[in-house]
């Protein structure tokens, strides 16, 4: 007698032996799908905002292209002096995450309510004689155009928005155009680039400090950490190349670890370096800008550009890699104009 399964048999047990091993192996990758990189999208959450950048399905950071209204939760925690800052704001980033989801950046923080995690913005705001506060949400506010450009993929993904600086809420003075560039995670971190250029419209605006000496430029309010170190950097004037940069580490709030937050200045950027102003009770580290003691002014022929990185890394780094990371942004942007 033939000891062979009937042909029937045979394929029946052929398709059960096939589903077994699709379920077996449905989680495991190819070795060319396991060395496929992550794509980089940006997730519009609303209309015109707010502006999701994911590497993956992991939230890198958020741009607030749209108002944000002052959260119900801490109405009750801001005091009646710091009342008049709880404005509705815009054009920000905020949260900024970190290597493992941690959020590093706070807003809406009761102490100071217009702090709003990385923006760039101005206290002295000077036009037709008035003086409004860019930066406490005074008098002149950044508003979205709805003029936004996209761009994604395995190796970075941007945003590119127009706002514009409206005096009273109504009046365009200033063309406002950020453009936030987001790299993939790589063993050394992640690389954020900035670029923002600023036009008058019409009639010229005059930029400048608190107090023409204080904070003021790139502004960078971070959420407390553990174990807080700031430390910043500029080579003197005759330095060859001249760095500056600044280094933030600690352990965010439910984080396991130290996360480091680089900041790096363009070698192109107009009165470099900006002087690094920090406030470290407020977890508050900035480039500033412009020169102490100085206004710029902001022209319809002249735009004001203004760049910076950031690299957000797991750690401390030692200055030698920060220089070396200083190094590779100047060279990746020479040609840029």
């Amino acid at each position: 007698m033939s000891r062979s399964f009937p042909r029937w048999l045979s394929s029946l047990l052929a398709a059960a032996v096939t589903a077994e091993l699709a379920v077996l192996t449905s989680g495991v990758q190819t070795p060319a799908q396991a060395a496929e990189p992550s794509r980089l999208t940006v997730r519009k959450l609303g209309d015109p905002g707010p502006l999701e950048i994911v590497d993956g399905n992991s939230p890198v950071l958020r741009y607030n292209y749209q108002w944000v209204p002052e959260p119900a939760e801490v109405k009750d925690r801001i005091s009646a002096a710091s009342r008049k800052y709880a404005v509705a704001r815009s054009d920000y980033i905020h949260p900024l995450y970190g290597p493992r989801g941690e959020v590093l950046t706070e807003d809406w923080s009761p102490d100071h309510p217009h702090h709003r995690g990385i923006y760039w913005a101005w206290p002295e705001v000077d036009w037709r004689g008035q003086r409004g506060d860019l930066h406490a949400l005074q008098l002149v506010f950044a508003r979205p155009t709805g003029n936004v450009q996209i761009e994604e993929g395995t190796d970075f993904a941007q945003i590119a928005a127009e706002n514009e600086w409206r005096w009273e809420d109504r009046t365009p003075v200033v063309r406002e155009q950020a453009v936030i560039r987001a790299g993939r995670q790589t063993a050394a971190g992640r690389a954020i680039d900035l670029q923002f250029r600023f036009t008058a419209l019409q009639d010229e605006v005059q930029i400048a400090r608190r107090g023409a000496s204080h904070y003021g430029g790139l502004n960078v309010r971070l959420s407390a950490a553990q174990d807080q170190q700031i430390e910043t950097a500029a080579d003197p004037a005759d330095a060859s190349p001249r760095r500056a940069w600044a280094q933030r580490t600690g352990t965010p709030a439910g984080g396991p670890s130290v996360v480091g937050f680089t900041i790096l200045q363009h070698a192109r950027n107009p009165d470099y370096p900006g002087d690094w102003v920090q406030y470290p009770n407020l977890s508050w580290i900035q480039p500033t800008f412009p020169a102490v003691n100085t206004r710029w002014t902001l022209t319809p022929d002249r735009p004001l550009v203004l760049r910076y990185r950031l690299w957000i890394h797991v750690g401390k780094q030692t200055p030698e890699t920060i220089q070396g990371w200083w190094d590779a942004y100047q060279a990746e942007t020479a040609a840029e104009k």
